[in-house]
């Protein structure tokens, strides 16, 4: 009866270790953790003490501690084991359980740890089997167990552990299976990362005019440093290009580079953007959100357009430009980081500032150093590479054989490119998609090339409309450019009611180009049914 009512309590304690073991393993996908969990269960359910979890290197061959219960750190450090050796490497290269009835008196004990004192005084036995997976042994599961009447068999103990030791097993491929995904993902971001730096040295920049020339060296001395740079020059011209040259030619090349276009955003979107908010900030934030200067710690922050930010949010820039610190919208905690700035503009920033709508010490905090990028009419040695270059993009990408007439270089390079490199580069690929043979004559050559004077660039629209057919212009008598532009800009706001996207694509504009024309042109759309 005795005997009976210690077996019941032995299955309910098993039952009771096996369930409290599977919620450890469910909750937590940390190895070291489940693992200390997993011999701390055991060790008080069941008095199976100094249990220990060792782990095969799959690169060294080697077998290690991995997590152990009464054992000191130094303990553990000890307990390394190659296979075969002692009664931990049999059981790996064996692939099958060992019960050592008394430590003391079993030679293939090596007692590693030295975790058990004079061990032919202390009464231990030692039980170890083998974790596996698909007959595939990578570890072991042991513990001790004193001498003493406990009612119960070894082997019993035995059907218990293996129970565990599988279910260790599951949970320990799985964490070698996020590993090696980690892992991955880490090599992937490298080679990454070695692409970009790359595809935005230097060397891959087009052009070897003389101000490209002094753009080149102004890189090259800035880059190494942590100094603010201010990109300046028209837009289309490659300002972002430069940022991230300056990004990856410096020591922060491996950090990440976080671009934010100011003008794309209104002011209270742009806080936000900036210094991130926190749960329940505003109406829809319902959760916490970093911003872009947190994810940029380290690495480098480039603000496009910073002409448009409105004076309120020049101010809190400021701050952080002075004191590395800010707090997120809605927050109290203030946050510290390092970033490098670098920003573009393509507005006149002096100007600005006498008419009150730029501040003075913040131009002067983000103009420390700065690089201006010469607009394609002031280049023009360079339209000839860049055609060359972005033809010879279009064929691979492409595989088609264009080549180009020298009547159509003569004349690309007499046109004033208002929309400089990104106009040039558009151009090239729409005559490409639009030509009748593979030889690119002046016949090809889209209709808007021409209508602007080269002579008076000062008239040049900063972002024009792609396509205005030469039908408007001849139809439009008493009508300068910035009228047709604004009639055409309408004209596609009523036809995608309303809808800027498609209005973009009737346009063949971008969404911010679209946002420039209605902004420059306080156009509100309104149905012509209301």
């Amino acid at each position: 009866m005795v005997q009976s009512q210690k077996h019941f309590t032995r299955k309910i304690a098993e039952l009771t270790v096996l369930y409290e073991i599977s919620q450890a393993l469910a909750s937590n996908l940390d190895l070291s953790t489940v693992s200390n969990q997993v011999l701390e269960i055991l060790a008080k359910k069941l008095e199976m003490n100094r249990g220990t979890i060792t782990v095969l290197d799959e690169k060294t061959g080697h077998l290690s501690i991995e997590a152990a219960h009464g054992l000191t750190k130094e303990e553990i450090a000890r307990g390394k084991y190659k296979i075969g050796e002692g009664v931990t490497g049999k059981v790996v290269e064996r692939g099958e359980p060992m019960i050592i009835p008394d430590i003391g008196k079993e030679p293939l004990f090596l007692n590693r740890t030295r975790a058990r004192g004079d061990m032919k005084r202390q009464n231990i036995s030692f039980i170890c089997v083998p974790i596996q997976m698909k007959g595939e042994t990578f570890g072991v599961l042991s513990v001790d167990h004193l001498f003493k009447d406990r009612g119960v068999s070894f082997e019993e103990d035995v059907r218990l552990l293996t129970i565990v030791a599988s279910l260790i097993g599951q949970n320990i491929k799985i964490h070698q299976m996020i590993e090696k995904d980690k892992e991955k993902l880490i090599e992937e971001n490298r080679e990454l990362h070695s692409e970009l730096k790359g595809k935005y040295r230097l060397n891959n920049i087009i052009g070897t005019s003389k101000p490209m020339v002094e753009v080149y060296k102004a890189v090259q001395k800035i880059a190494p440093s942590r100094t603010t740079v201010m990109i300046r020059g028209e837009s289309g011209t490659g300002k972002e290009l430069i940022a991230r040259a300056v990004h990856y030619g410096s020591p922060r090349a491996d950090k990440p580079f976080i671009k934010v276009s100011c003008a794309a955003l209104p002011e209270t979107l742009l806080e936000s953007e900036l210094f991130g908010h926190e749960k329940g900030s505003y109406t829809g934030a319902s959760e916490m959100v970093k911003g872009r200067f947190e994810l940029a710690n380290e690495g480098t922050l480039f603000l496009d357009e910073i002409g448009d930010i409105t004076m309120s949010t020049q101010v809190k820039l400021l701050r952080v430009l002075q004191e590395r610190k800010f707090e997120r919208v809605g927050g109290t905690k203030t946050l510290s980081v390092d970033v490098r700035i670098v920003t573009a503009t393509n507005s006149n920033l002096e100007k600005a500032i006498a008419e009150g709508k730029f501040r003075e010490d913040l131009y002067y905090r983000l103009n420390v150093v700065p690089i201006f990028l010469p607009a394609l009419r002031q280049r023009k040695e360079d339209i000839p590479l860049l055609i060359g270059h972005f033809l010879d993009q279009y064929n691979l990408e492409n595989k088609t054989q264009f080549k180009i007439s020298p009547e159509l270089m003569t004349r690309l390079v007499d046109y004033s490119w208002p929309g400089n490199v990104r106009e040039l580069e558009n151009t090239v690929e729409r005559m490409a998609v639009m030509a009748k043979d593979n030889v690119l004559s002046a016949d090809d050559m889209p209709t808007p090339l021409g209508v602007y004077s080269y002579s008076a660039p000062e008239s040049i629209p900063e972002e024009r409309i792609a396509m205005i057919p030469e039908t408007v212009v001849r139809n439009s008598p008493g009508m300068n450019l910035s009228e047709i532009e604004k009639n055409k800009v309408m004209e596609a706001m009523e036809r995608a009611a309303g809808v800027q996207s498609k209005a973009c694509k009737f346009l063949g504009i971008t969404p911010r180009q679209l946002g420039y024309k209605l902004k420059k042109y306080k156009i509100g759309y309104k149905p012509t049914f209301l």
